[in-house]
């Protein structure tokens, strides 16, 4: 708690355009007294101030400069990410504070530890990762109570592998790390770790696991920004998005070997060609079209599913791509077409099939 007295009791007497010696004679002390009050050299008695509050008309409230804290359970949980985010270190003395008031409840205890665990990582300080270990086992316990779907078990244990990483506890935080790997969540942390740690064979299937994960999300998520800018009509947008995919995909090719990215790259390239349209520039929507064309006869001639086909990514057990484009990836092609539902852009398709078409006749 921060008290004001001494600074108001200042602000009001020269408010009052007085003096030291002036407001001692009212209170009925000596000036060396108010001086002292003034300069935080000692604090008048209870009843003083009882009789300067009602001699400056206020409060004894505003007087001390007492504002009172939101101490509920919601509001301290935000003052301590308040404390986290601006890098506070009075945080932490919050947070034990707020332990004591709130020892076995998830979103205080659970804060608390994260923000332990940030003050370890920016100080190097092998207590606070202790406590902050402490707090996210503590955590798992009252995992019951958590209501934010972004928080399981699985995460929380993440934020414990890391802690121990900052510990250079390496084994540990793999090893915790693969015990809650569902889903590949972890298989990046895993597989930079064991790489770092000169462990690198073991890294490579952690790794590739992970840059499959993430290559997968990625069409994903350029499919959904597609949506959203042609909804949207920002044409430039869903032109520059398809662009990086389609150029970044070229990046994961082996040689001149098919993979299966050809076959998302010849749709992204049929979607392209349709925005390249819709904005007036007809020349390269015909030019884009023509290389979705290509890129699909590719892939068709010798097509693959095997994600080990793609540059970086090794054999994933049980792995598998699929799609609903159709069962070709020049259907592929044809079912983006369709779907902007409009027959000029359909009858430039069928004059690039027929123009490759007899070229070869």
């Amino acid at each position: 708690m921060k008290m004001m007295l001494a600074e108001n009791i200042r602000a009001f007497r020269k408010e009052r355009s007085l003096t030291q010696e002036q407001l001692s004679e009212a209170l009925g002390v000596t000036a060396g007294a108010v001086y002292k009050w003034e300069a935080k050299l000692s604090i008048p008695e209870l009843e003083l101030i009882i009789q300067m509050a009602d001699f400056f008309d206020t409060s004894v409230d505003v007087l001390l400069g007492y504002e009172v804290k939101d101490n509920r359970l919601e509001a301290t949980v935000k003052r301590l990410q308040e404390y986290r985010r601006s890098k506070d270190w009075d945080g932490l003395a919050e947070a034990e504070k707020a332990l004591g008031k709130y020892p076995h409840s998830f979103p205080v205890v659970r804060e608390c530890a994260v923000l332990y665990r940030a003050f370890g990582f920016e100080s190097g300080d092998e207590a606070l990762f202790r406590r902050a270990l402490e707090l996210l086992e503590r955590s798992r316990l009252l995992l019951p109570q958590n209501t934010d779907p972004q928080i399981s078990e699985q995460t929380l244990c993440g934020q414990m592998a890391t802690t121990y990483l900052g510990l250079g506890e390496t084994d540990k935080a793999v090893e915790l790390w693969k015990a809650h790997n569902a889903g590949g969540l972890f298989s990046h942390d895993i597989g930079h770790t064991l790489a770092v740690s000169e462990r690198t064979e073991e890294a490579v299937p952690f790794l590739s696991e992970s840059m499959a994960k993430i290559v997968s999300e990625l069409c994903d998520t350029i499919i959904g920004y597609i949506n959203v800018f042609f909804t949207r009509g920002d044409l430039a947008s869903a032109q520059a998005i398809l662009q990086w995919g389609t150029e970044l995909f070229a990046g994961l090719r082996k040689e001149s070997k098919p993979n299966y990215l050809d076959r998302v790259s010849a749709a992204f390239s049929a979607a392209l060609a349709g925005a390249q349209f819709l904005s007036g520039q007809g020349c390269e929507a015909h030019d884009t079209l023509k290389k979705a064309k290509e890129l699909a006869a590719s892939f068709d001639a010798s097509p693959s599913y095997d994600e080990s086909d793609i540059r970086f990514i090794t054999r994933i057990e049980g792995a598998s791509a699929h799609d609903d484009l159709g069962a070709t990836a020049m259907d592929g092609v044809g079912h983006v077409v369709s779907q902007f539902e409009n027959e000029e852009f359909t009858a430039l398709w069928k004059q690039v099939k027929d123009e490759e078409e007899n070229k070869h006749e």
